[in-house]
């Protein structure tokens, strides 16, 4: 990293994800709406830092995993800490989440998956977590989530036969 890098990098690290007034935190919201430990969610949170920070230092897309990609999108929703106190004050400028465009997608999203793995290792000289970044073809064809509410609903997985 060169220093524009590191001033920018330290800020994001130091950025309070979290309301200290709030009762129920963003980190608790999603450790609750993930079924998360607060250990793998706080992981998660420095693991969305991480990208974000990757994003702002590239000029080619980047493509999350989809653990940080749920902070991600959970951070959108907390419009006034993204878009006021994370974009414009403190990156200086504006992130989008583009959604996909559908199945004629999926090549590029793991072109982008695998070169935003390749800049992680470069920029912090390490490979990044598996069990938040998995590799791109595993991240690629986990692809089919739906939002259930687990008080009204049973929830049993599948069972994988290995051949």
């Amino acid at each position: 990293m060169n220093q524009e890098e590191k001033l920018l990098w330290d800020k994001i690290l130091d950025f309070n994800i979290d309301d200290p007034a709030s009762s129920f935190t963003f980190t608790n919201r999603l450790c609750r709406e993930n079924d998360w430990s607060m250990e793998y969610s706080i992981r998660a949170i420095l693991e969305y830092k991480k990208f974000i920070f990757l994003v702002c230092i590239s000029n080619v897309p980047q493509t999350p995993s989809d653990q940080v990609d749920q902070v991600w999108h959970l951070h959108l929703l907390y419009t006034q800490s993204y878009w006021i106190e994370f974009c414009r004050d403190l990156l200086k400028r504006e992130i989008h989440h583009g959604p996909t465009k559908g199945e004629e997608e999926r090549g590029m999203f793991k072109e982008q998956y695998e070169s935003t793995l390749k800049l992680y290792h470069t920029t912090f000289n390490e490979d990044p977590p598996t069990d938040i970044w998995p590799g791109p073809d595993e991240r690629i064809s986990q692809i089919h989530f739906t939002r259930i509410n687990r008080h009204k609903m049973w929830i049993i997985p599948k069972l994988i036969f290995k051949k």
